[in-house]
């Protein structure tokens, strides 16, 4: 995990861990450690621009307020036609399920109806708009979306749930 971090999305190689341990690591200490991915100077840029732009004021805040905006309008929309659907979010990473809720637990997670959410995500494919393939994997949303981007995954979402 801490490598896509790091790397802004992009790969690169990361661990840690005691400093005794560190310390044994070149240039500190004696023992070499290189890799494909280690420093990688295009995953380190990335990386660095990425910290940039969050450190800039209201950055969290729109996360924040776009993906709110995505995810309660996704459940009003499934709820408004009908389905039993439930979700949540905070900052810029969103979830939901297809099932009454409130899903607090795996177990609680394995009883949504994943034959409707596949053909839900097919069909929102067909329209144009990619999300995680599965109730169980996290969605994101990035600084780069926008409230366009919003307003068309939600028309999107209405269509696909007055089908199912």
């Amino acid at each position: 995990c801490l490598g896509k971090v790091i790397g802004g999305g992009l790969p690169v190689g990361a661990y840690g861990g005691r400093r005794d341990i560190m310390e044994m690591v070149a240039p500190a200490g004696p023992m070499y450690q290189a890799g494909t991915l280690s420093g990688n100077p295009l995953a380190m840029t990335a990386g660095i621009k990425t910290m940039e732009r969050l450190k800039q004021p209201g950055t969290y805040e729109h996360l924040d307020k776009i993906t709110g905006k995505l995810i309660n309008g996704i459940l009003e929309a499934g709820k408004d036609a009908g389905h039993a659907v439930c979700g949540g979010h905070i900052s810029g990473m969103f979830g939901f399920f297809f099932c009454e809720g409130p899903v607090t637990c795996f177990a609680d997670a394995t009883k949504s109806d994943t034959a409707k959410f596949a053909k839900w995500h097919r069909k929102m494919l067909e329209r144009g708009i990619y999300l995680a393939p599965s109730q169980y994997e996290a969605g994101f949303t990035g600084l780069c979306h926008t409230e366009e981007d919003v307003e068309k995954t939600l028309a999107a979402a209405k269509e696909v749930f007055a089908e199912l």
